[in-house]
């Protein structure tokens, strides 16, 4: 390697500050054969001067020995903004300081409709004196004399391009008060801007206090009973079933003394009935059901006979089994009323399936049809579902009875209760109005004296001892 020459006589040949500070450093850089403290003492250096230079050289490379009173400015052009730009912002940085970069960028092509980046809204924001033009005092929304004007300013500047934070510092009104503004006039335009009326829109409320205890007396009597059941119970049309609903839900949550019993049930397809009557006493249906509570004991059964048309309950009555002698007294009350029907349908059970039962049937002239429940048929006995009714509406009822007297009563009643009020299947229909009596109002059907009813059921009047299938016992056979 060649020794470098001294570096005395060779200041003499620089002809830029730069050459002389690279020259210091060369051998530093290039053979890292020495320290900064003997490069130092060669080139007659300050040691710091030295290390300094070193380090920006190896950070900056050459523009490290520029000297700092220079400013390194990139090559490049730089395009003009116009100046409706300068303009544009000296007002607003004159109005609010403030502004997001993006913000202005915004502002300026949403009222010049010119592009411009949030970096150069930057450099040239910053690049704008403080002090020119001068700060204006800051609008107040309170000071305009017509409120409809304030809004009308909070709309302009929304739509010039403010953000919402902007807006309600700039007017010192609050977020949500703009953003009720802002969506008032995208709805109704310049009406949004007067003023409105803070009255309530709503209709008078209805379900008051007492309307929600006289549906709690309710609820306590027929706790299981539906909310078109309790509807049709209060005899009023100011109240929707759906808002009966909501008041039975909300008295199930305050008051514990309301018996109640949940259910899950699920909802299949509703499908025609195949025994739909088109006129009233074209189908009657009968059925049974035993009580789900004991007298003495012995559960009880609940017989009635339905016409299929009015919904109307005809007849019934309670026994402590489901004999014939039960079936045929029912049937004789609702033809001793109502004459007799064109056809019959009842289920598969004893007294419905008995050699009498069928003989008057016969006689009546009546298309007596079965239904197996075991085949899925029951549905079509629509005394099925209207079980149902009694159970929901009356069960409560009859488990507070403690004799067949107080049962029958209660029974009683509730056949008139059902008769006398609203049926969701007659409202549908529609019926006005929808209540099974009005709705079979004088209808009859075929029609027979007394004198030849009374021989056509000449053995129903008289009550037998029967087996559990409805058969009368002959002397010397045990009941069991």
């Amino acid at each position: 390697m060649l020794p470098l020459p001294d570096f005395d006589p060779l200041p003499e040949l620089f002809r830029d500050p730069m050459q002389r500070r690279y020259e210091i450093i060369r051998p530093l850089v290039l053979f890292h054969d020495r320290t900064a403290t003997q490069r130092a003492a060669e080139t007659h250096t300050h040691p710091e001067t030295v290390g300094t230079l070193k380090r920006r050289f190896e950070q900056q490379g050459m523009l490290g020995l520029f000297p700092d009173s220079v400013e390194v400015v990139p090559s490049g052009s730089h395009p003009r903004v116009s100046d409706a730009v300068m303009q544009e912002l000296q007002r607003l940085k004159g109005l609010y300081d403030g502004f997001t970069y993006r913000e202005l960028a915004r502002i300026i092509y949403d009222t010049l409709a010119y592009r411009i980046g949030d970096h150069t809204v930057k450099r040239l924001w910053q690049q704008l004196p403080g002090t020119s033009p001068p700060q204006l005092p800051l609008l107040d929304y309170h000071r305009y004399p017509e409120r409809a004007q304030a809004r009308f300013e909070v709309i302009q500047l929304y739509v010039q391009g403010w953000s919402k934070t902007s807006i309600s510092r700039f007017l010192h009104v609050s977020r949500p008060t703009i953003n009720a503004w802002i969506d008032r006039f995208e709805r109704d335009n310049f009406a949004s801007l007067e003023d409105q009326s803070s009255a309530p829109k709503t209709p008078a409320r209805k379900a008051w206090l007492p309307v929600m205890l006289e549906i709690y007396h309710l609820q306590k009597r027929h706790p299981e009973a539906g909310g078109f059941r309790i509807w049709s119970l209060r005899g009023q049309t100011d109240l929707s079933v759906r808002t009966v609903e909501r008041i039975m839900a909300v008295n199930r949550q305050v008051y514990d003394d309301i018996p109640h019993v949940g259910r899950k049930r699920t909802k299949t397809a509703p499908q025609r009935h195949p025994f739909k009557a088109s006129v009233a006493h074209e189908y009657w249906f009968i059925d049974g059901r035993m009580r789900d509570f004991a007298l003495d004991g012995v559960k009880w059964w609940s017989l009635i006979v339905l016409d299929g048309y009015a919904r109307t309950m005809l007849a019934g009555a309670v026994a402590p089994t489901e004999a014939s002698w039960v079936a045929l007294t029912v049937l004789s009350s609702a033809c001793l009323r109502y004459g007799a029907p064109a056809h019959m349908i009842s289920d598969s059970g004893g007294a419905s399936i008995s050699a009498d039962f069928a003989a008057v049937c016969t006689r009546l002239e009546m298309d007596h049809q079965t239904m197996i429940s075991t085949q899925g048929e029951s549905s079509m006995n629509l005394m099925e579902t209207h079980c149902n009714i009694q159970r929901r509406l009356y069960d409560y009822q009859f488990a507070l009875t403690r004799t067949p007297l107080a049962f029958e009563r209660a029974h009683q009643a509730f056949l008139q209760l059902y008769n006398t009020t609203a049926h969701q299947g007659l409202l549908k229909e529609p019926c006005t109005p929808p209540i099974p009596l009005a709705v079979l109002g004088e209808a009859r059907g075929r029609f027979y004296t007394p004198d030849e009813l009374a021989r056509r059921f000449s053995r129903a009047l008289f009550p037998r001892t029967t087996n559990r299938y409805g058969s009368p016992l002959r002397k010397g056979h045990s009941r069991f």
